[in-house]
């Protein structure tokens, strides 16, 4: 335990005698320092006792200057050494003392300056060890509960309770662990905030409640939390991975069936009950991110897996957590995200479907885009069989020369008649064309491809045409 000057007063074995009215501060002393300078400010950093025996101090004038100079340097008190240069303490100096409050104390002849600076020093030495053996058991502590089955949870835990504050971890601008503190990963309020290097552009903040005193602990804890999160990453990226190949192998469907419903169970995905796949696309810059981005709170029961370079979750539909609140999680992450959401269903043909369902819901650009049921579009996509890919190209082609050729556009003008129901009106108005311009554009369509949107079945096959292009 660090001595502080009452402490040191106390000590019978050094005799020292009180003077003056100042009261002894509370702070421990950090040092002893031993001067006959006038002026002893340039050799003291603040909170030492400054001893003398006043060599120089021979008037009233040095005296008082003395003692101003060492409360300056923060000096805790004065120690002054009588019987070799002064009888006792000079009046000059312990009046000057209890003008600035600053203690002041008698040092008897028989008792050597040394005598003083090596109590202060063993209590140092002391309270220092103290200090090691206590950050030796904290670093065996947070270790043990990192490895336990509490994770990052348990040493967050741990680490609050030995600084007796609230502890908070964030990761792409959400809490992932610890207090529910701040609200955001830049913590507002009287929260310390300490960055935690990962290796991504995670923005990684270690948040601890004030108040705050810096604690050897707390960097253990940082270098412990940076690579636990930096190895929870490399995992995250061979499990999407692994999962993802299962997935595209089920959406093929080159895998079906109960050796399907087995190898999904492995990847945590009980087909018997109902699940929904939700993809996610970010812009394509920011894709590298899907292979190591932590899911929120409340996604941990979905599994996921990188389909190409998308992420794909398959939640199960009880109790399935929000779509909303992931969006929002990966906007504070700094990414340009849209999500497709398919429907529930059971079986290793239904994660087919729902996959195909929320594919094409990205198609409409949005942040959140829930799926139409039962659309002819994902039925066609579901069958590996289905040339469908040929069918557009051979389709389509014509017009996408034609458009190429003569800076004309049939196929941007053929899109919009079939969104608007077949309305050469609402065409005409939208694109800011005389309808009969419309109407030779469409006669141009049905001369190039043989299809004519105005034909019930020519129409179908336009649409799905189309939607498979936009599919890609």
């Amino acid at each position: 335990m660090a001595i502080t000057l009452t402490d040191l007063l106390s000590d019978a074995a050094l005799g020292l005698v009180p003077e003056g009215r100042s009261e002894a501060p509370p702070q421990p002393i950090q040092w002893v320092a031993v001067t006959e300078l006038a002026d002893p400010r340039p050799f003291l950093n603040g909170a030492e006792v400054v001893l003398t025996t006043g060599v120089r101090l021979t008037t009233g004038a040095a005296q008082r200057a003395f003692v101003r100079r060492a409360h300056e340097a923060g000096a805790l008190a004065i120690g002054f050494g009588v019987g070799l240069t002064h009888r006792r303490i000079p009046a000059a100096l312990l009046a000057e003392a209890d003008d600035v409050g600053l203690p002041a104390f008698s040092v008897p002849y028989e008792v050597p300056f040394i005598a003083i600076g090596k109590t202060v020093a063993d209590a140092l030495s002391a309270d220092r060890y103290a200090g090691l053996e206590d950050l030796l058991r904290g670093h065996a502590v947070l270790a043990s509960a990192l490895l336990g089955p509490g994770g990052l949870g348990a040493l967050l835990g741990e680490l609050a309770r030995m600084l007796g504050t609230d502890v908070a971890l964030f990761q792409y601008g959400a809490r992932i662990a610890g207090a529910s503190g701040p609200g955001t990963a830049d913590p507002e309020g009287d929260w310390h905030r300490l960055p935690v290097a990962t290796g991504l552009k995670d923005r990684c903040i270690l948040a601890i409640a004030e108040p705050y005193g810096r604690a050897a602990v707390v960097d253990y804890a940082q270098n412990l939390i940076s690579v636990e999160l930096t190895n929870q990453a490399r995992n995250r990226t061979g499990t999407r991975t692994a999962v993802g190949q299962l997935l595209e192998d089920v959406v093929r469907g080159t895998l079906a069936g109960a050796e399907a419903a087995a190898r999904l169970a492995g990847a945590g995905i009980d087909t018997a009950l109902r699940h929904s796949v939700l993809i996610v696309d970010v812009a394509s810059g920011q894709r590298r991110a899907l292979r190591t981005l932590p899911l929120p709170d409340g996604w941990d029961g979905a599994s996921a897996g990188l389909v190409d370079d998308r992420l794909v979750l398959v939640p199960p539909a009880t109790g399935a957590p929000d779509p909303a609140r992931l969006g929002r999680y990966l906007h504070g992450a700094g990414l340009t995200a849209r999500i497709g959401v398919g429907g529930a269903y059971a079986q290793p043909n239904g994660l087919r479907w729902s996959y195909f369902e929320a594919r094409e819901a990205l198609q409409r650009g949005q942040s959140l885009n829930v799926a139409d049921r039962l659309s002819l579009t994902s039925l066609l996509m579901t069958s590996a069989d289905v040339p469908l890919s040929d069918l557009a190209t051979e389709t389509l082609q014509p017009l996408e020369a034609f458009d190429a050729a003569h800076g004309t556009n049939l196929l941007p003008t053929l899109e919009r008649y079939l969104d608007l129901d077949g309305s050469v009106a609402a065409v005409a108005a939208g694109l800011g064309l005389h309808r009969n311009t419309v109407r030779y554009r469409l006669q141009q369509v049905v001369t190039l491809t043989g299809y004519d949107p105005a034909v019930t079945a020519d129409r179908v096959h336009l649409y799905l045409a189309l939607r498979i292009r936009a599919l890609g």
